[in-house]
């Protein structure tokens, strides 16, 4: 028995050992500033900003009227909004702006078809696509950068989504959360010359490119994961832009932070299990690692599921005096601590985010219940509702 207990110990040191030597590796990469290259013409590409949206009457005004104020010239970009089971009034307010309004009650709503009935419904004289969440809110320069970024001749660019609102301790931990993120498998990749992770929204493309990709799309959740692991399959690179911000509402409760989660947790480890055997052959065959080096990553705990287990372990081999256990266990949990040190912006580090730490023991259990009830989580749609509404605030103030 004993035996059994060290080996199995030992298979899960290996593994939570390399998980964080690997983001460690990257938290480090991030503070070392990644400047894209300059652009390589003056070319003005024509972008379809598509924002797929599912009953999002509260926010979807406030996201198209600051769509349609990027500083970039206007007969070179629409706003597109796929209304998808939208309120009769709401449907009127957006048709008097000056976006594209294709409003269809899906059956069953996920974004992937709804971008493809988009598709379906624009002309193709578009060069590029912009695909936006229904709380996303533009940088006004934000296009301008994502234009000069296509015109080095990548296909796929991820913005930088930071948070629209912190009023929450909830808010906070998710927009740390997002920062963290944002340095490790982005800034950081794309540093040590990897390509940059997909988010789901606030990401670009070439218009011909996405749509034949898109069209072979088919899943309920996680639909930027597919389109991701397509691209590294083509042996293609995904920029990132540090500069080009995209506000995004962060989760304000532990209710809402478990749905969601649970949503991505089914869908990374679904992408792992499917991905995991073609992208070794491909290492094999065509020498491309980055494909085989994605989908193991996809087999990461979140990092705060990481942070108990490891607080845990470390508590447990002390208090039983278990050698050499503790101290592999403590010597983790440190190494840990430092990729949130180095992958924590500067800007986080106050009163405020000490304040939201009383909601990580809440957030560990709301991450452990949603692993617990992922199995089916992927196999239905999930909805995630944004109410955050900054103009609504700032009346409020006035």
């Amino acid at each position: 028995m004993e035996t059994l207990l060290f080996y199995a110990q030992l298979v899960l040191f290996l593994y939570v050992t390399s998980t964080i030597l690997m983001l460690l590796a990257f938290s480090v990469a991030s503070l070392f500033r990644y400047k894209p290259p300059a652009a390589k013409d003056e070319v003005y590409r024509k972008f379809a900003v598509l924002i797929p949206a599912y009953q999002e009457d509260d926010v979807i005004l406030e996201v198209v009227t600051e769509a349609l104020k990027q500083q970039y010239p206007t007969d070179k970009f629409d706003v597109v909004v796929i209304a998808d089971h939208f309120k009769t009034k709401t449907l009127n307010h957006l048709k008097e702006t000056k976006a594209i309004i294709l409003a269809r009650n899906f059956e069953i709503s996920t974004k992937s078809r709804a971008l493809n009935y988009a598709f379906e419904q624009l002309p193709d004289h578009y060069d590029a696509v912009c695909i936006l969440d229904a709380d996303n809110i533009m940088d006004p320069k934000f296009l301008a950068q994502v234009n000069s970024a296509l015109s080095n001749g990548f296909i796929a660019v991820q913005g930088h989504r930071v948070a629209k609102n912190t009023n929450t301790n909830f808010a906070v931990l998710d927009a740390i959360s997002e920062e963290i993120n944002n340095n490790i498998f982005r800034h950081g990749q794309r540093s040590l010359g990897l390509s940059s992770t997909l988010i789901g929204s606030a990401m670009a493309f070439d218009f011909k490119f996405f749509k034949e990709m898109i069209a072979k799309v088919e899943v309920v959740g996680g639909f930027d994961k597919e389109i991701e692991m397509r691209i590294f399959a083509k042996k293609l690179t995904i920029e990132y832009l540090p500069d080009a911000l995209v506000y995004d509402e962060k989760v304000q409760n532990a209710q809402v932070f478990g749905k969601q989660r649970r949503r991505w947790l089914s869908a990374q480890f679904h992408f792992f299990g499917k991905n995991l055997l073609p992208s070794f052959k491909m290492m094999v065959r065509e020498n491309n690692f980055e494909y085989f080096f994605k989908s193991l990553q996809y087999m990461q705990l979140p990092r705060i599921l990481l942070l108990g287990l490891l607080f845990f372990l470390s508590i447990i081999t002390w208090i039983f005096y278990i050698h050499p256990w503790n101290l592999l266990w403590s010597l983790d949990l440190i190494l840990l601590i430092l990729v949130f040190v180095f992958a924590i912006p500067g800007k986080f580090y106050t009163f405020r985010t000490l304040k939201a730490m009383w909601a990580l023991p809440l957030g560990f259990l709301s991450m452990l219940g949603s692993l617990l009830k992922m199995r089916k989580a992927n196999d239905s749609f999930i909805h995630t509702k944004h109410t955050y509404n900054a103009f609504q605030i700032k009346k409020k103030k006035k």
